[in-house]
């Protein structure tokens, strides 16, 4: 992953090169990172990190729903982003035993028939047990409490990814 120091580096970026730096931050959503890149010259990484937040934030209903979709399916999907594997990697999702493997894969079924969106957690940080535990809490919850949850870990998962390209 390409690391950034500078403001200006990012105000020099071109849009291929931004939206190829910024446009995983939201899970394959390359308009949040266009957005930003119409906004430039930023002054400094907090009014960076402040736009391509409050782009996310002022989203409608119909979009964050297409942005928490383009999340993978924890432990069971083959097919995920670089930034998506090392997080899972880094809670050892992929490492999972069969009786975990299985109500991964049975705990996404049941979420995403209730909800219409696959869980959403910042792995980063946090181990199988715990996510396994916040999994099985929040299948309980009602549809709007759960969307705003989801809305909160992916901005989690934004800015976690941002850090690590922003030093």
């Amino acid at each position: 992953m390409k690391t950034i120091d500078s403001i200006e580096k990012i105000n020099q970026l071109s849009e291929n090169e931004f939206i190829g730096t910024f446009g995983n931050v939201f899970e394959k959503t390359n308009w949040i990172a266009n957005r930003a890149f119409n906004s430039k010259p930023y002054r400094n990484f907090n009014e960076f990190i402040s736009t391509i937040i409050k782009i996310y934030e002022n989203s409608s209903k119909e979009d964050c729903i297409k942005i928490f979709n383009a999340h993978p399916e924890l432990a069971v999907e083959k097919k995920l982003t670089e930034d998506s594997h090392k997080e899972q990697k880094g809670a050892n999702l992929n490492r999972c035993n069969d009786e975990e493997f299985n109500e991964f894969k049975d705990l996404n079924y049941e979420y995403k028939k209730k909800f219409g969106f696959p869980f959403i957690i910042a792995v980063k940080g946090k181990n199988k047990s715990e996510i396994l535990i916040n999994f099985r809490k929040r299948i309980n919850n009602e549809i709007d409490s759960e969307f705003e949850e989801a809305k909160n870990q992916v901005k989690k998962i934004a800015t976690f990814r941002l850090k690590e390209i922003i030093n």
